[in-house]
C-alpha cells in the first residue's frame, strides 16, 4: 500500500491571479494513530512492554520543552534534532529593539537525521487518492475523468510508482 496523494488545481503563481493553474499533488494523509496503538505496534515482537514505551515517550515530551526553553538543542538518535525556532519584527536601533513586542511565531522546529530520512523516501510508493476539483472530491483519477468525460492518457497511470 502506497502513500496517497490527490491531485489539487492551484494557481501556478499565489500572488497572480491571472497566471495559469496547474495540477499539484498534495498529501493525502490517514487518521493518525492514537498513542496506545502506536506503542503498541511498535513494541511488537520486543521485551518492551507497551505501557513502558508510553512511559518513556510521556518522559520525553516533558524533557524536551525544558531543555528548549534553556536554548538547547535536543537530538534524538536514529530520528533527527528538535530546535526552537521564531520570527523577528526589525528594529531602527539596538536601543529600540523589544524582544516582548518584535519577536513572534515561537515554534519547534523537527529536522530528521539523514538516514531516517532517506530509509522514508527509499520506501515510500504513491498511491491515487483521488482529485479535488472545485468543490468536489473525486476518489479516484479514473471517476475524475469519468464525471468529466475523460479519457485517460497523456501521463503516467494513474497512482503508479514513485512520481
Amino acid at each position: 500500500m502506497g502513500f496517497k496523494y490527490k491531485l489539487v488545481e492551484k494557481s501556478s503563481n499565489p500572488g497572480d491571479k491571472q497566471a495559469p493553474k496547474k495540477w499539484y499533488a498534495t498529501p493525502q494523509s490517514s487518521t493518525a494513530m492514537s498513542g496506545k496503538a502506536m506503542t503498541k505496534a511498535a513494541a511488537k515482537n520486543t521485551t518492551l512492554a507497551p505501557i513502558e514505551l508510553e512511559a518513556a515517550l510521556d518522559l520525553l515530551a516533558d524533557f524536551i520543552p525544558q531543555q528548549l526553553l534553556q536554548g538547547h538543542t535536543v537530538t534524538i538518535p536514529g530520528l533527527g534534532y528538535f530546535r526552537l525556532s521564531f520570527k523577528s519584527k526589525g528594529a531602527d536601533t539596538v536601543k529600540a529593539f523589544n524582544p516582548q513586542e518584535m519577536i513572534y511565531d515561537v515554534r519547534p522546529v523537527f529536522v530528521p537525521d539523514s538516514t531516517f530520512r532517506n530509509r522514508v523516501k527509499q520506501g515510500v510508493e504513491f498511491e491515487d487518492g483521488g482529485v479535488k476539483a472545485g468543490n468536489v472530491n473525486y476518489a479516484t483519477r479514473m471517476d475524475y475523468y469519468a464525471a468529466n468525460g475523460e479519457e485517460p492518457g497523456g501521463g503516467e497511470e494513474p497512482g503508479g510508482g514513485m512520481g
